[in-house]
């Protein structure tokens, strides 16, 4: 392996975490405002429904299939769950509905 190749493994390394260190080292030990909590809270959500929505729409199978994938998305994630949890239950459903049709 050559020697730029390895710089630059190092320099794309400091690119991505120098912006993961940087909130815990200037907001250590404060508190943020409870509405900015909140928006922060939804950011997981908001960032998969942007990367599942055109998914959904321009599905070529069965239309059914994304639309009921969506609907156990979007109830989970009303109901409060985790991130986690709305997609795994939105697979489970998925592979219900897919194993019976």
């Amino acid at each position: 392996m050559s020697s730029q190749v390895v710089w630059m493994i190092i320099g794309m390394a400091a690119v991505t975490y120098i912006p993961r260190l940087l909130p815990f080292v200037l907001f250590k030990g404060k508190e943020l405002p409870g509405f900015v909590q909140g928006i922060l809270k939804n950011v997981p959500y908001a960032t998969l429904g942007a990367l599942i929505f055109p998914g959904i729409l321009f599905i070529n199978e069965d239309l059914w299939f994304g639309l009921l994938g969506a609907a156990a998305a979007f109830l989970a994630a009303f109901l409060g769950a985790n991130v986690i949890v709305v997609v795994l239950g939105s697979i489970a459903v998925l592979s219900v509905y897919s194993f019976l049709f």
